[in-house]
């Protein structure tokens, strides 16, 4: 709960239809489970308390007297148990039954509200026994001695945990166009609980699924969705006991045609993150808004057990995976298509090193000219080798150039470099950044040039893993005309580079077998003199494993976690593979290097964005490049 993350359970306990006493027992029982479990909110299915399938018994005194001695027998035995739950049952108010989510919590009523849209078609025939709610948002009833608020629209805040804020709709609540949980969320509801009774059909499942899992997305929540099971009647329909929980579109976890407990975590600083950064949560027209009411919970931290993925980045299916890269290829091709009809380009020009982000860039630039109807000679492939480049790199490049028809040009910038080092007063022996820069910078000049000897664009290979971190020389590879690869993390250039080679393996396996040995070479700048023939200067031995930094990367751009959470998550997902030395290393760099070069960000080229991080000033991320680091460095500081 520290950290913003609460957990949450559907339940779907046996139901004893009409026997309201054995499903008090089976209600408390499954709050106490949930409790052990360390669940902090709990909902149980639509009419828990008396079944749902009780058609006209609803009218029996005697069983609307069970319903209400089943809760206060709930509420005694669960008078010490922190978990808020939401049980179902009838409530009679102002002569008329009314269909009702309890919420209770430490053996008290919060609050009850009623189902506002009741089904009347197939199956259902609701209004045949309830009412829908009344218009008015705020009454009190007597329900298990006490005066309580009874309405629609009700909230429940926790006093311990800014933004966690729970609603509560009733099965065909969320089927309908105007749902409860809309004017809920727009009054500040982060979480929504759904009690449901909704039987099971071919298909059906599909279609609730999709209801949830659009909702959470459509109003930024949580949502919480437990229907009812075995024990209710079977004479025409079946109840298959659906339990769904979903934030924000992602379906977390889901349970059906089986009884008991379905628990996960639903990360509510996460959910606030996004509604502030969007705005897109508007306002309620009626500025009163429903009633709220708080309850308390002790201040804990909750235990994970929903996945987080190493690579966030990178799906883990190989079907979706291939699809990403499909998409990611063909937007970062159009961009540059569009770039280069625009500006009348003749060729484009790209430095060629022989590594992956220089090779993805290249393998983009011949989509754009298919698309552009221009032979693959208009590309002009540069290399340019100097102190550290190594024969397996140059001749990566080479052969790369001439499988994909490019013009191939080679120019040995070293004799220049020497030159310009005598011409400043280096010396040689010197191996310092200045030794490195002068390099990069030689080649972004040669790049420059031929382009203007070409008539061409220079297009960029950096990454955006390498802009994150600020892994580029100002003026040297950080420029270039226009840059494709510079809203692709580093974890994801890799996947897209395999996946183009796996699809040119039947048409030309040399260009596979170039692309393959070049996914195999360590990543490196090349920029120190090689040893016996081999790179000795490996990125990821420097500024650490880029599998780490992209990770760190999407949870503090994306979701703007600090650096205690993003901390706790890396050893979540990556734990097994880092230990916390390496893993809090890393990420003090990564938070270091990352403020200190914006100053590199808020000059970049134009380049196509193709995922939801990146790091344009013109776009997603604008930052003052004097921002202090010190309340980072603070929580950095407190880790262990």
């Amino acid at each position: 709960m520290k950290d913003g993350f609460i957990s949450v359970a559907c339940g779907s306990p046996k139901v004893h239809l009409a026997d309201c006493a054995r499903n008090a027992e089976e209600t408390f029982t499954m709050m106490r489970k949930a409790e052990q479990a360390g669940v902090r909110v709990l909902v149980l299915p639509e009419l828990g308390l008396t079944g749902y399938t009780c058609g006209d018994l609803f009218y029996q005194d005697t069983l609307l007297r069970g319903a209400e001695q089943a809760l206060a027998t709930v509420l005694e035995a669960t008078r010490n148990l922190e978990v808020v739950t939401a049980v179902g049952l009838p409530v009679q108010f102002k002569n008329r039954l009314y269909n009702c989510a309890a919420v209770i919590q430490k053996g008290m009523i919060l609050g009850v509200v009623p189902k506002t849209h009741l089904p009347n078609y197939g199956e259902f025939y609701e209004k045949r026994q309830f009412a829908p709610a009344p218009r008015e948002l705020f009454h009190t009833v007597k329900l298990c001695g006490n005066e309580v608020f009874f309405g629609p629209e009700m909230l429940f805040s926790c006093e311990q945990l800014p933004g966690l804020t729970l609603g509560f709709e009733i099965c065909e609540d969320l089927w309908v166009p105007n749902s409860p949980s809309v004017a809920m969320a727009q009054a500040g509801a982060t979480i929504i609980g759904n009690l449901s009774a909704s039987n099971d059909l071919v298909g059906k499942d599909v279609y609730r699924r999709q209801l949830v899992t659009l909702q959470s997305a459509k109003l930024l929540c949580g949502y919480v969705y437990a229907s009812v099971g075995e024990g209710e009647s079977t004479s025409d329909v079946v109840f298959g006991s659906h339990q769904l929980i979903a934030e924000n579109g992602v379906l977390l976890a889901e349970k059906r045609f089986e009884g008991g407990l379905l628990i996960s975590e639903i990360d509510v600083q996460r959910l606030c993150y996004e509604r502030r950064r969007t705005q897109e949560m508007p306002e309620m027209e009626n500025a009163d808004g429903p009633m709220t009411v708080s309850f308390s919970l002790t201040s804990e931290r909750t235990k994970l057990t929903r996945y987080v993925a190493p690579m966030p980045f990178v799906p883990e299916g190989k079907e979706d995976r291939d699809a990403r890269c499909r998409e990611i290829l063909l937007i970062a091709s159009l961009g540059l298509k569009q770039r280069l009809e625009h500006t009348g380009a003749k060729t484009a020009v790209v430095g060629l090193s022989g590594g992956l982000d220089s090779t993805l860039a290249v393998l983009i630039t011949g989509l754009a000219m298919k698309m552009c109807n221009k032979p693959m000679t208009d590309i002009v492939a540069v290399t340019m080798p100097c102190f550290g480049t190594t024969d397996r790199t140059k001749n990566n490049a080479v052969i790369l150039a001439e499988r994909l028809g490019a013009t191939l040009k080679t120019v040995d910038i070293s004799a220049t470099v020497r030159s310009h080092f005598r011409d400043i007063g280096h010396d040689m022996a010197d191996h310092s950044v200045t030794f490195e820069n002068g390099q990069a910078r030689e080649r972004t000049q040669v790049l420059m040039d031929v382009a203007n000897q070409t008539g061409g664009l220079v297009i960029g290979t950096g990454d955006l893993s390498e802009l994150a971190l600020g892994w580029c020389t100002y003026n040297g590879d950080h420029m270039s005309n226009y840059a494709v690869n510079a809203s692709i993390p580093k974890t994801l250039v890799r996947h897209l580079v395999a996946y183009l080679a796996k699809d040119n393996r039947d048409k030309d396996e040399d260009l596979t077998g170039v692309l393959e040995d070049i996914l195999d070479t360590p990543v490196s700048p090349e920029l120190l003199p090689a040893v016996q023939g081999n790179i000795s200067q490996k990125t990821e031995d420097l500024v650490g494993p880029y599998e780490l930094h992209d990770f760190f990367l999407y949870y503090f751009l994306r979701w703007g976690f600090g650096p205690g959470k993003i901390y706790r998550l890396s050893i979540y997902a990556w734990g097994k593979k880092y230990d916390r030395t390496v893993i809090l290393k890393w990420l003090r760099t990564f938070y270091r290097r990352f403020f200190s070069q914006q100053f590199k960000r808020n000059c970049l080229p134009d380049g196509p964005k193709v995922g939801s991080v990146a790091v344009s000033p013109r776009g997603d991320w604008r930052m003052p490049s004097d921002a202090k680091i010190a309340l980072w460095q603070t929580e950095l500081d407190a880790l262990e």
